[in-house]
């Protein structure tokens, strides 16, 4: 296929290229490493990086915007996404959006890393540090967040390397921007169908639409006698390339129909050439000065068309939105495909949407259970008995578990029921916690240890001064040997409490103590209490019958 000519008409040997040193931390905002080339082009997943970006108290609940830039290397996707950043700086950022968004003329654009050259300077996946607030004209709260991706294609890079990035962008954006140079061309559709395969399986599963919205943007183009720049000659051209006809071979109407049914929205814009010194000027860094008037006008319509409040489109999955927070839980799913040496099945993108999605749902349940056994017996709340808290958690283990199943989840009911057990598991092993956090509180059972050792000394004493009453003095020693020891683990077992130090022998003072109540002292206990109560019932029963009168033989007979 055409991979197959592609690899084999690439160079024998690589160009050796010199890759940037890392740079230095930097305090502002920048571009962030989320996604990382490791050896045997593979790629890594900063979880750490990417839970500080999306778990901020600001972010985390809001609705994510997720636009991200894809396509050929060194084809300008950085220096356009810096664009981008101008207007949401302008638009969203401290300065409240007045005047013109596009700067100053002597202004260097600023913002993902971008050069001239012919070599890649992305790699991996960035996302910009700064996620920026916005409100949509329903009143969603909305976090916008930006991806610069690796250019596919490049020297350094294979097949699988370029289906990975792309399919993650994808798979993670709301916004794909498709960036193509001078025109959209049958290889362009070729690669597009190849990296959303995933979309036709999700279709057969669940009957949605997988991805939202494709935004081709051809750059350099250059017939806008035939088209002009801008929506409308994007559009007519996006019509051309994807009209369906009879004529065509059944394996290219069978593309062009694949890709209109994995998109939900389609869109195309056209864009002229930035001047001849944007390309051939090593110096060139990014001031408008020196940048041909067609692109910034073409900039001018093209930016806000995708980044004003009107326009935005948050992510959604099964027909949800996302929150930032849960966005996290795709992330870590999706990049669990790539961890194996070959490419996956497009299926295995389903299944790991449906676990994502059910994980999710997992989390909102056990959220749940935390919140309202939190209200019952949190740290704040005084002890409460055993049988009324196992009746609590039975009550709120079945909300947490409503939860789970009334949110919409892919997969279907047979997927879900693995991670409907699991959830009923975590939540019993949760309720374990609970319910030693609130033994803790119970006053009686935290002095049981010095009870039951106090109670030792106290028995032994007594017992040592009957003893040396009736002239048995070597038990009298053994007694008051006990009460000595009693006493002596007393002291250490309130000196380990007191300091914190030899927890482990403290740890088995308290067992200790506990066998001895529950086999020796508790028992002795119970038998003193029920021969009490049998003689008191038969005190009472006796008192019930009233006064007697004597019988024949001088005993007094019952009246």
């Amino acid at each position: 296929m055409f991979f197959q000519f592609w690899e084999s008409n690439r160079p024998w040997t690589k160009k050796a290229v010199t890759e940037k040193p890392a740079p230095a931390p930097r305090s502002g905002p920048h571009g962030v490493q989320i996604v990382n080339t490791g050896p045997d082009h593979s790629f890594i997943l900063d979880e750490d990086a990417l839970e500080e970006l999306l778990l901020r108290e600001d972010i985390k609940d809001r609705s994510a915007v997720v636009i991200s830039v894809a396509g050929a290397f060194r084809k300008g996707k950085s220096f356009l996404l810096d664009f981008f950043l101008r207007y949401m700086q302008h638009k969203y950022g401290a300065g409240g959006g007045g005047g013109e968004w596009l700067g100053s003329e002597d202004d260097p654009l600023v913002g993902f890393s971008w050069r001239g050259g012919s070599e890649r300077d992305t790699t991996g996946i960035l996302m910009w540090s700064e996620i920026f607030k916005a409100t949509l004209e329903d009143g969603e709260k909305v976090a916008i967040i930006l991806l610069d991706t690796q250019g596919a294609f490049d020297s350094e890079s294979t097949v699988r390397d370029c289906a990975t990035v792309f399919a993650l962008s994808t798979m993670l954006s709301s916004v794909q921007i498709y960036n193509l140079s001078q025109n959209i061309q049958e290889d362009d559709l070729q690669h597009l169908q190849l990296f959303t395969e995933y979309g036709r399986l999700a279709l057969e599963d669940g009957g949605r639409t997988p991805f939202q919205r494709l935004q081709f943007v051809v750059r350099d183009w250059s017939f806008p006698y035939e088209a002009p720049y801008g929506v409308q000659g994007g559009q007519t051209i996006l019509q051309r390339r994807l009209k369906v006809s009879e004529k065509q071979h059944p394996e290219l109407q069978s593309l062009r129909k694949h890709i209109t049914s994995c998109f939900a929205e389609i869109a195309c814009f056209l864009m002229p050439h930035p001047g001849l010194k944007v390309a051939t000027s090593p110096d060139f860094d990014g001031r408008l000065h020196d940048i041909e008037p067609e692109f910034k006008r073409s900039l001018q319509q093209l930016v806000p068309m995708l980044l004003a409040p009107s326009n935005l489109v948050p992510k959604q999955i099964n027909g949800q939105r996302v929150r930032s927070k849960e966005l996290l839980h795709y992330f870590k799913s999706y990049m669990n495909i790539y961890r194996g040496n070959e490419l996956p099945e497009p299926k295995s993108m389903l299944v790991a949407t449906a676990e994502a999605n059910n994980l999710t749902a997992v989390a909102e349940a056990r959220e749940v259970y935390t919140t309202l056994m939190e209200e019952i017996c949190g740290g704040a709340r005084p002890y409460l008995q055993a049988q009324l808290l196992e009746a609590e958690h039975a009550r709120i283990r079945d909300k947490a578990l409503h939860a789970f199943r009334a949110k919409r989840k892919m997969g279907g009911d047979d997927f879900s029921r693995a991670y409907c057990d699991q959830l009923t598991q975590d939540l019993e092993d949760q309720f374990l916690q609970f319910r030693a956090h609130n033994e803790s509180k119970n006053i009686f059972k935290a002095a049981r240890t010095p009870s039951v050792l106090f109670a030792i000394a106290l028995v032994f004493y007594v017992l040592s001064g009957i003893l040396g009453l009736v002239g048995l003095y070597p038990l009298a020693n053994l007694c008051n040997l006990t009460m000595g020891v009693a006493l002596l683990t007393l002291a250490l077992w309130a000196y380990i409490r007191y300091s914190g130090e030899m927890r482990e022998l403290g740890v088995t003072i308290d067992e200790s103590a506990s066998w001895l109540w529950d086999n020796v002292m508790k028992p002795v206990y119970q038998a003193g209490i029920e021969k009490g109560m049998e003689h008191a019932a038969a005190a009472a029963a006796e008192r019930a019958m009233g006064p007697s009168a004597p019988n024949a033989n001088g005993k007094h007979k019952h009246l």
